[in-house]
């Protein structure tokens, strides 16, 4: 996409989004307001606004000439707005909070004030924001069922989190019963709902358990059922009767939803590398140490594939937040890391970080001297990835593989101060 910067006329928009409806405002250069509207979502607001467009920019307009400003980078109506060839920059809510503050300090928000700070911001600021990616369709679908999958795993966390939380109030013995079953499997769960109660669960008898074990393809199912058991026949502090039964239903209900998880997130995992795969850099990512094709497809997803997107190594690296900020005023002088990042994309880069730590000598000889000069696990983690993430980059750029004595050759034989 062309970027316009003072040449021609300019359209600067403004649209707050919200589940059925944007409130738009429409400026020109000088940040006279020519037009709020209140469009719904859908064809018929994405019509509106082009007539919009239409009728403040005249038909020599060019669609890279019109700027707008939005807090989200993906949906139907963004793809729509890039699609029709406008500039689309999407803001964090934080940046456009602290921008509201050049108007007042009382925290006063409104829809139409809030389109009006995006408005300025692409008009005044547009120079510090970031474009939309124009990320490939390909990409695009990454980043659709990475996220998803990788959300059902968080909602399947929560989700154990209560039922252990419960367990604990009325049934200890279960968590210790499950633990070598992994507490999260289908297998721990099925045995958890035929036995809900202590007293039923000290009932189970070695050829039940052994059989869902069996079902579910377990190594050393003889043992395993024998241990099992063993734990659920531990003696327990007990509670009354009704209050068992309300917990057990409670426990019930969350183990047949860990179950429903379990099914849907080995589906996503399927649609998920069948997807990454299908993906021209999915060679390159995967020749990275540390990267296997739910991380790979992870770290792609959110970087996104278009090719424009980060100017420099230390672009992705300050995108990725692995890159430190330095903190300076008066005599303080701080270096620090970045909290303030994607979320999703710094998880994933922290495994891999610790996955090549046994897949690559060059990673691992990297993280060594980051502890020699005392930094903590985290931190000599943290650069360990800052360091892969600058790997990467290199590699798409030049579209090459990774290879193990270029990636580590300038810290194997560092040259004389």
């Amino acid at each position: 996409m062309k970027y316009v910067t003072g040449e021609g006329l300019l359209l600067l928009i403004g649209d707050d989004w919200a589940e059925d409806h944007h409130d738009v405002e429409v400026q020109d250069e000088s940040g006279r307001k020519l037009a709020a509207a209140n469009l719904p979502e859908g064809v018929a607001g994405i019509a509106k606004l082009h007539e919009l467009v239409a009728r403040h920019g005249g038909e020599d307009l060019d669609p890279g000439e019109v700027v707008v400003g939005i807090e989200t980078d993906r949906g139907s109506w963004v793809q729509a707005l890039i699609a029709s060839g406008y500039q689309v920059f999407a803001i964090n809510p934080r940046q456009v909070n602290r921008f509201k503050e050049r108007y007042g300090s009382s925290g006063a928000k409104s829809d139409k004030g809030d389109a009006h700070a995006l408005a300025d911001m692409v008009r005044i600021d547009r120079d510090q924001l970031r474009p939309v990616a124009g990320d490939s369709e390909q990409g695009q679908a990454v980043k659709v069922v990475a996220r998803a999958h990788q959300t059902l795993i968080w909602e399947r966390t929560r989700t154990f989190q209560r039922l252990r939380t419960t367990l604990r109030e009325y049934f200890p013995a279960a968590l210790n019963a499950y633990t070598d079953l992994t507490l999260t499997s289908t297998d721990a769960m099925e045995l958890l709902i035929k036995a809900p109660t202590p007293a039923t669960a000290a009932k189970l008898t070695r050829t039940q358990i052994t059989a869902v074990l069996t079902r579910h393809r377990r190594h050393n199912r003889e043992a395993k059922a024998a241990t099992v058991q063993s734990a659920l026949r531990e003696r327990q502090l007990g509670l009354p009767e009704p209050v068992t039964a309300a917990y057990a239903a409670a426990a019930t209900a969350h183990a047949r939803l860990i179950i429903a998880l379990n099914e849907q997130i080995a589906v996503m995992e399927e649609q998920v590398k069948t997807h990454f795969l299908a993906h021209p850099d999915a060679e390159i990512y995967l020749s990275m140490p540390g990267i296997g094709e739910i991380v790979g497809a992870r770290v792609l997803a959110e970087f996104g594939d278009d090719t424009t997107r980060y100017a420099s190594a230390k672009a992705r690296k300050n995108y990725a937040g692995t890159s430190p900020i330095t903190r300076a005023s008066g005599k303080s002088h701080t270096v620090q890391a970045r909290y303030v990042r994607n979320n999703r994309l710094a998880d994933a880069l922290q495994t891999q970080a610790f996955s090549a730590l046994r897949a690559s000598p060059g990673a691992r000889k990297y993280y060594d001297k980051q502890r020699a000069r005392e930094a903590g696990y985290n931190p000599a983690l943290r650069q360990l990835g800052n360091r892969l993430v600058g790997i990467l980059h290199g590699c798409l750029k030049t579209r090459t593989h990774y290879d193990e004595a270029t990636a580590w050759s300038h810290h194997a034989h560092p040259h004389p101060a």
